[in-house]
């Protein structure tokens, strides 16, 4: 392990970070940040700031609880927040790069430990229609060889070999006797 490895936190189960005062979670494609509040506390008593570099997350007039740029840049079509339950503020950030785990929501934070990430399995209808084929093919054939059956390309050489026998039966008959 090394003396960076050795500094990285223990991501939650959640692939994110409880930091007391708020916690953060995330998938390939978002992030959402859960700021807990008094309870009673409702959207006119909120100070949200989003922007595709930066986070501000409080109440008004009070000093903010989220404040500083963000790790990585988000898309700000994809980003809301709520007041849930009147006791919590939930902002969710969609990711501008959906194919890697953030380290931290913010720039100057320490650092959970990615590689310590168990993404939950991926459903066939978030594939594209290639990679989909791909994978149900391999599903397909796994299936295949545990009940001891042939796989999709073993049956598709099969089809071959007997079309061509049907149109040459001789193709494979020892000729070697023959003078």
């Amino acid at each position: 392990m090394s003396e960076e490895d050795k500094n990285l936190l223990e991501p939650s189960s959640t692939h994110g970070y409880d930091h007391g005062t708020y916690q953060w979670s995330q998938d390939l494609k978002d992030v959402t940040v859960t700021v807990p509040v008094p309870k009673g506390t409702r959207g006119r008593d909120v100070h949200v700031k989003i922007g595709t570099n930066e986070l501000k997350v409080g109440l008004k007039n009070q000093p903010l609880i989220v404040d500083g740029s963000l790790h990585k840049p988000v898309v700000l079509d994809g980003c809301t927040w709520q007041v849930e339950d009147n006791q919590a503020i939930v902002v969710y950030l969609q990711k501008q790069n959906q194919q890697e785990w953030w380290g931290a929501i913010l720039k100057d934070q320490a650092l959970i430990d990615t590689k310590k990430i168990n993404p939950e399995s991926s459903k066939l209808s978030d594939l594209d229609s290639e990679t989909r084929a791909v994978v149900e093919k391999m599903m397909f054939d796994q299936r295949a060889k545990e009940m001891g059956q042939p796989t999709s390309d073993q049956r598709k050489n099969d089809a071959i070999m007997k079309k061509i026998l049907e149109k040459n039966p001789d193709a494979f008959k020892d000729t070697s006797s023959q003078n």
